[in-house]
């Protein structure tokens, strides 16, 4: 046996330990207990089943506190399965209807999962992201403070304030008649084309870094203009889309998905209201677009030269 033939058995041998380890591991996690109910043993495998069920209805929760929320929805299951056990409610037309409609519901989700949800990799939602960066145009922002006033007098008078040294932040507090800026030194944050009326986004937008515009009059009054910087917006990074990007391209693949399915099965709808809805739904699309209108002459001839 060669050197290297040993090196390639050690080598095999231990990429296998490593995914022996992983899978105990998963086990493991997946089996660990989170709560007893009467000796019942709910698991981490439970609680991530919860989540899939009502997680979605939990919004923003602290992860602690929807945690908690998932566990107590599974006791509450637990309590209320074992008093439907005890009152024998586990046999029957209603227990068996119910059991046949979840274990459908369960394997319509499994198979989501593995031909819907998995198969959505990162690197194609990278791929994508990458093609709509590449057609985004660079976008100009502005970030400006402005002092708005009722009469261009006033407003002459506070730009000579400032030629003279006057606190920007402080005037406006004591002037502008923005409530949305005045308490915040007239300061508007950045902002794009078309954010602002025109007057206004076009002063702004010629005026220099550091610099106060002469008094700019738009149907709000009379604004004095200082920019305080300009950048170009740098698109959103692929980490901050990336579960937007992954959530569309589950739904169209879940569409073509279904699409394919259901062309595959043979479907007879009995209900009768149903069957007429889907029967006209079908006629109407196959049905010939109506020719357009023919040209009124008299109407659409030149007129005529006197």
């Amino acid at each position: 046996m060669t050197l290297f033939y040993k090196r390639g058995l050690v080598a095999i041998g231990a990429a296998l330990l490593t995914s022996v380890a992983l899978t105990i591991s998963v086990h493991a996690q997946e089996t660990k207990p989170v709560a007893k109910v009467g000796g019942k043993v709910l698991t981490e495998a439970d609680v991530k089943l919860a989540d899939a069920e009502i997680g979605g209805d939990l919004g923003q929760l602290p992860e602690g506190t929807k945690r908690r929320v998932l566990i107590e929805y599974l006791i509450e299951n637990e309590v209320f399965a074992t008093a439907a056990e005890g009152a024998k409610l586990a046999a029957g037309p209603a227990y068996e209807s119910r059991i046949g409609y979840w274990r459908r519901r369960a394997l319509r989700d499994m198979y989501f999962e593995t031909a819907v949800r998995d198969a959505v990799k990162d690197d194609e939602a990278k791929k994508f992201y990458d093609e709509q960066v590449k057609a985004i145009k660079p976008q100009e922002e502005v970030q400006a403070k402005h002092i708005l006033v009722e009469d261009e007098a006033k407003a002459k008078e506070i730009v000579e304030k400032l030629s003279k040294g006057g606190d920007f932040a402080a005037l406006a507090k004591e002037n502008s008649k923005d409530p949305g800026s005045k308490d915040n030194g007239g300061d508007l944050g950045y902002f794009g084309r078309g954010q602002m009326v025109p007057e206004f986004e076009k002063a702004a937008f010629e005026l220099e870094k550091g610099k106060v515009s002469a008094p700019v009059k738009s149907s709000f009054g009379f604004h004095v203009i200082k920019v305080e910087d300009k950048r170009t917006k740098a698109p959103p990074t692929f980490d901050q889309v990336k579960d937007r990007i992954k959530t569309s391209m589950m739904q169209q693949k879940a569409q073509a998905v279904g699409t394919e399915l259901r062309n595959k099965a043979q479907i007879e709808y009995i209900d009768e209201g149903v069957k007429k809805m889907v029967d006209d739904e079908k006629a109407a699309a196959t049905k010939p677009a109506a020719p357009a209108p023919a040209p009124d002459a008299k109407k659409d001839a030149a007129p005529a030269k006197k």
